[in-house]
């Protein structure tokens, strides 16, 4: 199982937010379309950062309520790290593991194509091996 394969089931879509929108107006935005981050984009589209509920939380733990009035690229983690389409299900989930990360833009030729959160991969991890469970009980049944 490929992110693309995931990807075309879950959708391509990608919510997105300039980086000089406010922590608040972000924030508002997670809760509307209920959902755990943003990717952040410069002039051009580019991805420029990755705004989760965990960053709004950090500037407000401290910096108060006045965090709500700072902006989104004074809180988005700019590293972002990020995976190819034809990655599989367990590489997405080894780096989302080893970088403690839970939402893994997906990139190809340097444009965003989609974006997957820890939740997708292990629903998906999980749908795999039911069915590899399933064969195998078949196999064992009918051999």
């Amino acid at each position: 199982m490929t992110l693309e394969q995931i990807l075309q089931t879950k959708g391509h879509d990608v919510t997105t937010i300039g980086a000089e929108v406010t922590l608040r107006a972000a924030a508002q935005l997670l809760d509307e379309r209920k959902i755990g981050s943003v990717v952040a984009t410069g002039d051009n589209g580019a991805l420029i950062g990755v705004l989760s509920e965990r960053d709004i939380t950090r500037q407000v733990a401290r910096h108060g309520v006045k965090a709500l009035d700072m902006i989104v690229s004074d809180a988005m983690t700019r590293d972002v790290i990020t995976a190819a389409p034809g990655e599989t299900l367990d590489q997405g989930l080894a780096r989302m593991t080893d970088r403690r990360i839970r939402h893994l833009p997906v990139c190809k030729e340097g444009e965003l194509v989609g974006l997957v959160s820890i939740g997708d991969l292990v629903k998906w991890k999980i749908r795999e091996t039911e069915a590899e469970a399933e064969a195998m009980k078949n196999y064992i049944a009918t051999g």
